[in-house]
């Protein structure tokens, strides 16, 4: 069903592309629209996942530089059936991580410095647990392109507002450009957000199951989710289309399942989180769910 929901909500993204393209130049615009979007799509498959995690100023780490940190994730990605994926770390105080890439074997995980730094090692591995489950359910591509388009979107709506606007011949004329340029972004922004809330609940459960540690994970959301609120992000600031990338949005700690939200309510996720911890517990080792077995390392 949430993949169902995420390909109509992907369509939908391509479609008010090309209908800004309609607006802007009837037929001609529809064509130019789709050949923009199929390039913007192209450029996003191959590179999304460079561009992203350049806009975040993200270094790759290598088992030299941070050795504790690629073996948590190198642990994991075994225990998820995953290729190890490239990891970075991003200079950011602000406790946080997100996973991209086109499939497992070109995906990339990026934590913060923040979130090193103030969460525990289980707490950290249910956070790479949940970001290889994103990947591990090929969220990556969806969520890297969707970003991408979204984009395109903001910046074809500010390309109507600057030419078409002072074009007599434009069928919108200025004032519908000027709400083209408001509109636009935003239906733009409450697509890609609905993308982006199918998808957590599922890399949730998903991380619990591939670090059995489902209490660490709801932690970390927690203190994550609290902490976004005192420490801005300055670069997802200045790139608002890829905060639903992100486990918890950091632009702002949303409260609530809204419509303007990036992600689900926290509370709901932890929520769900401890209800599977308790049915982990209480299920015989043999059964489906895996109980934690992470080997222990000097982190933490």
């Amino acid at each position: 069903m949430n993949v169902m929901r995420t390909g109509l909500l992907l369509a939908a993204l391509t479609g008010l592309f090309l209908a800004i393209g309609y607006l802007l130049g009837g037929e001609t615009g529809i064509f130019v629209a789709l050949a923009f979007s199929l390039i913007t799509n192209f450029f996003a498959y191959w590179n999304g996942d460079k561009l992203v995690l350049s806009m975040h100023g993200a270094v790759e780490q290598t088992p030299a530089d941070a050795p504790d940190l690629y073996a948590l994730v190198e642990d994991l990605a075994k225990r998820a059936d995953l290729p190890t994926p490239r990891i970075y770390l991003i200079p950011n105080p602000q406790p946080n991580a997100f996973a991209t890439g086109r499939n497992p074997d070109h995906s990339a995980v990026a934590v913060t410095a923040g979130l090193v730094q103030s969460l525990s090692r289980d707490e950290i591995a249910g956070v790479i647990a949940h970001e290889l489950a994103h990947i591990k359910n090929r969220d990556t591509l969806i969520m890297t392109i969707t970003a991408t388009i979204a984009g395109a979107i903001s910046m074809l709506a500010n390309f109507a507002f600057f030419f078409g606007g002072r074009d007599r011949n434009n069928p919108i004329g200025p004032i519908g450009s000027i709400a083209m340029m408001v509109l636009a972004p935003l239906a733009a922004m409450l697509v890609q957000m609905a993308i982006s809330r199918t998808r957590e609940y599922s890399a949730d459960k998903l991380g619990a199951f591939i670090s059995g540690l489902p209490r660490s994970l709801a932690s970390a959301l927690h203190r994550i989710s609290r902490t976004v609120r005192e420490i801005p992000n300055e670069s997802a600031e200045a790139n608002p289309a890829t905060a639903h990338l992100f486990i918890i949005n950091p632009l702002a700690g949303s409260g609530f399942d809204s419509l303007f939200s990036t992600h689900p309510n926290p509370q709901n996720r932890i929520a769900a989180l401890l209800r599977l911890a308790e049915e982990m517990e209480a299920a015989p080792a043999s059964s489906e769910y895996p109980q934690p077995s992470i080997s222990r390392g000097p982190w933490g």
